[in-house]
């Protein structure tokens, strides 16, 4: 089988580019607009109906809460300035498909906020118009809305304003949010006055019920009010239009942070203790719902309901000219990387924004806004983007750790990560808060995912493949294999680990795909590779005589890349892999590679050629097992720490540990077991206080099963002096090893706390005194699986990995 085909050449990323031309003021507007918008007027009213005067706390609160993702957003805002945001952070620092789906979500979630934000400005417009009696009808012709298609009309004029430049949209918005401004400053003032000015108004008296719904209404209202101090999100769209990224949009995202918060504490304190009614005015101004605040206003201020509908109006407007700055961003973004129709990249060639992503928005927020219950999916988007907050929280990990300090950061969050940890409990939390009160708001968010979801298997996933890592020419077999295994090819020693590969074949009925990488220059178009077809092929020759004596099923793939990593990624998912084997330092050496691959691994250090393929004597003559030179009976240790990779290393083991060929000895850490080079005796604790102890007892069980089957079990009694000694530990592990004088060593690739491929000093002082070849398995699962299927078996009793035991007692017997 042999297929050639020519790649397409993608335009490269920098040709694609916006200008830079917002300020820092113009892009602080930006994020008020899209945390005010109609909200401190339409959401404050019912919060306070919910929680009294003890709104401000919800405010506050929300605020402290949101600062620990707006943090994250500072930190990659400023090292990653592009157009995007979250999903651009996303795609760098998570596995697929995260970035798709959170593109996918961020864009829906701008839309349906600036669906709202029309339909909101046209409420209000003709409510002001019907006030005046300047236009007393509800509808024209009695079949069209006049609030709908007054929606409809001011997106179109956004629509026009988004298109003619970033700078006239940015102007546009300052002079709105001033103006917003304004009328919320002279809401506050005159509350204020009317408050201090008459000493027999006790308008203390106003707060002394503070919580006069519990708790629970506290919690009520700050769930109905978080979504709004999210703008942060819409901040970061703007970064490759902002001047000096690096500072301004830390500074952008703190400051309009602090000042919305500021203005929505003093909104609710003003329309509670400037009014007398007859009753509670928090009760009050509850009453009348989204309508709370203006008729509180109205009680202290001329023309108050004015004012507010003014200001409604005018805040909408911010706010819709903000989300349809934000969601063409988005789309822009996916659009260049290939996740949406590339042509949403295009950039007007007079005014230098991205126009067609503009319209594409723009459209279907206009339809969204005509057609749609809105309210209905109104709380979908507040589900969407605790989603997509918990997404960048995560990346905001994975980023640092990735990169450490070769980005350039503006701003990075202090007390990391624990600082990102709290973030993703938090929008967790508020997530499962809207599956109890909204669960319509889920079931709508799932539906939109799970059509992405679609979109990107059917479409998306190719699309990326043929113009970021296109396959020029792949060979093999027809038949496939449920069980497949990549192996990076090595130009300098291409069968190094051949033979585990085909062992690994071999035992579970797989095959082997083998994956050559031409990696160009990124300013070089990917077309240039073919050039390189013919010398690529001619080096897997070798290697096909090998495979093809092993009568293993194999397949040869050719993949040209600006990035050798995204062609082994790609070739994982593309492929759907199973187990990957690579050489120990180029796994070490890839940070990108440990934080985005999809599929187990085993990384090798080979260290001598003694193990090759022979027949397997005595036996089926196609067999194949995995052997030496030297002599018939070797010694296979096994390092075990009843970790998260437990159950993967027992496995493992299996497939290389065949009839009488091996000595296999077990190691296992016993941290809170019985120290057996000390009599038995149990550190602080009794012996039947250690049998009751889950952890331990549970240990004891795994270590029955070992002796049963026949394999000798050393456990090490490690202290947690010992294991906060990095050096010591290794050492102590060492020389638990040698005592057996292996031949080859199975090890996880976490070892306690300490990383193989990642804790430099642990790593290097035990890998490098052993003299003989080195299997580290890596299991991969769904983020945080592993962790709670280990944590249920420690709490459950349950011996995971027991018929793993027992495979490896029917494989040694």
């Amino acid at each position: 089988m042999s297929n050639i085909r020519e790649p397409q050449s993608p335009i490269h990323p920098h040709e694609h580019k916006l200008v830079r031309s917002l300020g820092l003021l113009d892009v602080v507007m930006i994020g008020i607009a899209g945390m005010v918008g109609g909200s401190i007027f339409v959401l404050t009213g019912p919060a306070i109906g919910l929680a009294g005067s003890s709104v401000i706390l919800a405010f506050i609160l929300n605020a402290i809460i949101t600062l620990f993702t707006a943090m994250g957003y500072a930190e990659l805002g400023s090292a990653m300035p592009e157009a995007g945001g979250g999903y651009l952070w996303v795609r760098e620092g998570l596995r697929r498909p995260n970035a798709f789906i959170s593109g996918w979500m961020a864009w829906l979630a701008h839309i349906i906020a600036g669906s709202l934000y029309a339909v909101g400005f046209g409420s209000f417009f003709v409510s002001l118009l019907q006030m005046t009696n300047i236009l007393p009808i509800e509808s024209l012709f009695g079949i069209i809305p006049l609030d709908k298609l007054t929606a409809v009309a001011v997106v179109a004029v956004f629509t026009f304003i988004n298109i003619k430049g970033t700078s006239e949209t940015g102007r546009v918005g300052t002079i709105i949010t001033v103006v917003q401004l304004v009328a919320i400053t002279s809401i506050i003032i005159a509350g204020l006055w009317v408050m201090s000015s008459n000493p027999n108004n006790n308008w203390q008296s106003n707060f002394a019920d503070f919580l006069p719904m519990g708790f629970v209404g506290l919690v009520a209202a700050m769930g109905l009010t978080f979504i709004a101090f999210e703008g942060y999100e819409i901040i970061v769209q703007t970064g490759e239009e902002i001047k000096n990224p690096k500072r301004n949009i830390p500074r952008a995202i703190f400051i309009s942070l602090a000042l919305v918060v500021i203005m929505y504490c003093l909104i609710a304190f003003v329309s509670i203790g400037a009014i007398f009614p007859d009753m509670p005015s928090w009760q009050f101004i509850g009453q009348n719902g989204e309508l709370g605040i203006m008729k509180a206003v109205e009680l202290f201020m001329p023309y108050g309901a004015f004012i507010v509908l003014a200001g409604g109006l005018v805040s909408t407007l911010a706010a819709l000219n903000a989300t349809t700055f934000s969601s063409a961003r988005v789309a822009f973004a996916m659009g260049r990387h290939y996740n949406l129709p590339h042509r949403l990249s295009a950039i007007h060639l007079k005014f230098k924004t991205p126009y067609v992503s503009v319209i594409l928005s723009c459209i279907i927020m206009g339809t969204m806004a005509y057609t749609l219950p809105l309210e209905d999916i109104a709380h979908a988007s507040a589900v969407i983007f605790l989603l997509l907050f918990t997404q960048v929280n995560l990346a905001v990990i994975s980023i640092r750790k990735m990169y450490g300090d070769k980005l350039d950061y503006g701003y990075k969050t202090p007390f990391f990560p624990y600082v990102s940890i709290i973030g993703i409990i938090l929008t967790i939390s508020l997530a499962v808060y809207l599956l109890i009160t909204a669960p319509l708001s889920w079931a709508i968010a799932v539906l939109w995912i799970l059509i992405g979801f679609t979109i990107y298997r059917i479409f998306t996933f190719k699309k990326e493949i043929e113009h970021y890592s296109p396959t020029l020419t792949s060979e093999g077999n027809l038949q496939r294999k449920d069980f497949r295994i990549l192996l990076p090819y090595t130009p300098e020693n291409p069968d190094r680990l051949i033979r585990y590969a085909i062992q690994v074949a071999k035992e579970k009925d797989g095959e082997i795909n083998i994956l050559r990488t031409i990696t160009v220059p990124h300013q070089t178009p990917l077309s240039a590779g073919i050039a390189f077809i013919d010398s690529a092929r001619r080096t897997f020759d070798s290697l096909e005589e090998t495979l093809n004596k092993e009568e293993v099923v194999w397949h040869y793939f050719v993949r040209i890349s600006h990035d050798a990593t995204e062609a082994v990624l790609t070739t994982i998912a593309e492929q759907k892999i199973n187990l990957m084997i690579v050489d120990y330092e180029t796994m070490r050496r890839n940070k990108k590679l440990q934080t985005l691959i999809t599929c187990d691994t085993l990384a090798i250090i080979p260290h001598s050629e003694d193990f090759i393929v022979v027949d397997r004597p005595n036996n089926n003559a196609n067999e194949t097992i995995l052997t030496t030179r030297k002599e018939d009976k070797k010694n296979m240790v096994i390092l075990y720490d009843n970790g998260d990779n437990s159950d993967e290393i027992l496995r493992v083991t299996s497939w290389f540990t065949n009839t009488e060929r091996f000595n296999l000895y077990v190691i296992a850490i016993n941290r809170k077991g019985l120290n057996n080079n000390n009599n038995n005796k149990v550190n602080s604790k009794s012996k039947e206080e250690f049998t009751n102890n889950k952890d331990t007892s549970l240990f004891i069980k795994r270590r029955n099963f070992f002796q049963e089957a026949g394999i000798e079990l050393n456990e090490i009694y490690v202290t947690e002096d010992i294991e906060k000694d990095g050096i010591q530990f290794a050492k102590l592990i060492l020389k638990s090893i040698m005592m057996y004088n292996p031949d080859v060593v199975i090890t996880e690739s976490y070892i306690g706390k300490y990383n193989l491929f990642t804790s430099t000093k642990f790593a290097s002082l035990l890998l490098s005194q052993l003299n003989n070849p080195i299997i580290i398995v890596r299991d991969y699962a769904i983020p945080f699986v592993n962790i709670v299927t280990h944590s249920m078996n420690r709490i459950t009793g349950n011996l995971g990995p027991v018929y793993l035991v027992r495979l490896l007692k029917n494989k040694i017997k």
